[in-house]
């Protein structure tokens, strides 16, 4: 037993091996990274939204589970290949070659428009948005930090002002409902009991 422990480290730690391993992990650490996820956000969302049998519920959350992991391990297995390639056909990694890599592996893993992967590509997207607006402190475009966040929020909130009474039904159905109750329902009552605990 231990001669096959040995052997197998001592591949697992061959240089030559490292690039095909670190795919075949990354592909691992997508799937238990998508299911400790996506496992406890399915099940409580489950729980306080959904209103149906249990065996129901528990395919809904394990549904949701096996496509978030499988998505995450598919995409890193695509991303992590393409990096290998190109840095092999270049002879080192380019600036732009993980923006390929990424494109590539987008399309295909999460190109669907599904539950699962519209949260993760709005998830992905609001880190981006925050990431830009930090981008100009960092080339010295702007000195403060402080300066680029207000401008970013501000720009946040009136294109989303804009599309809710403009453009409405562009913005998801969620996002609708919640502002329709802040910013629409808050202006009709009839009755204190309406104005102050009820909605209507």
């Amino acid at each position: 037993m231990d001669s096959i422990k040995k052997a197998a480290t001592d591949f697992i730690l061959t240089p030559e091996y490292h690039d095909l391993l670190s795919i075949v992990k990354g592909f691992r650490n997508g799937l238990v990274y998508g299911a400790k996820i996506r496992f406890p956000h399915a099940l409580v969302m489950t729980l306080l939204f959904r209103r149906s049998n249990f065996k129901d519920m528990a395919t809904f959350v394990l549904k949701a589970t096996k496509q978030h992991a499988r998505n995450l391990a598919f995409f890193c297995t695509i991303y992590k290949t393409l990096l290998i390639l190109q840095r092999r056909m270049h002879g080192k990694e380019r600036p732009f070659d993980s923006f390929f890599a990424g494109l590539v592996g987008g399309y295909f893993v999460f190109g669907e428009n599904n539950n699962v992967n519209q949260q993760i590509v709005l998830y992905l997207f609001s880190r981006i948005m925050m990431g830009l607006a930090k981008l100009p402190v960092k080339k010295n475009v702007i000195a403060e930090p402080a300066q680029t966040f207000p401008i970013f929020t501000s720009l946040i909130w009136a294109i989303v002002m804009y599309l809710f009474r403009n453009e409405r039904d562009v913005l998801q159905p969620s996002l609708q409902a919640s502002m329709q109750y802040i910013y629409l329902d808050s202006n009709h009552w009839n009755t204190l009991r309406n104005f102050l605990w009820h909605n209507k």
